[in-house]
């Protein structure tokens, strides 16, 4: 059942992701709806938020491109991932996630979560406040491409 509170727009407002100074960035926050047409055809829709609640499902879209007259090289995007979000999964490219506040670094599946009594846990989705991706080859002057993340309302 969904909470009746509504979240404001600015707790899901994406962080400032952050990038080497020539490489442009634009962050959108987006909620995904599924819809039926008359036939029974499901279609999804990324819709702007105008309110959004406990269970919607959300799509974070960063845009990049290298507005420099070089390549980019070793181009890291970072992105915080707002708090009323659980992060559900980034698509293809599979970035690198944190759980502990942009500390420490890696794929999901090989980070721990230390408990109270100092035993340790496999990092969960709802663990990670922050996504990262590390291009592995320079970006060109003048390229661009966007990265996503998902996420749910938490």
């Amino acid at each position: 059942m969904r909470t009746a509170c509504l979240l404001p727009l600015a707790l899901l407002a994406p962080g400032h992701a952050f990038a080497a100074d020539a490489v442009a960035l634009d962050n959108s926050v987006f909620v995904e709806r599924v819809t039926t047409d008359a036939s029974g055809k499901q279609r999804v829709l990324l819709e702007e938020p105008r309110a959004v609640t406990s269970g919607d499902r959300l799509v974070f879209v960063l845009a990049y491109r290298n507005a420099g007259n070089q390549p980019a090289d070793r181009l890291v995007i970072t992105n915080p991932l707002p708090a009323a979000v659980r992060f559900t999964g980034a698509g293809d490219h599979a970035p690198l996630v944190s759980v502990d506040g942009g500390h420490a670094w890696g794929p999901l599946a090989e980070l721990t979560i230390r408990q109270p009594d100092g035993s340790r846990r496999p990092a969960q989705p709802s663990d990670v406040t922050h996504v990262r991706w590390a291009f592995q080859r320079p970006v060109p002057a003048g390229a661009s491409g966007k990265l996503l993340f998902r996420g749910v309302v938490r």
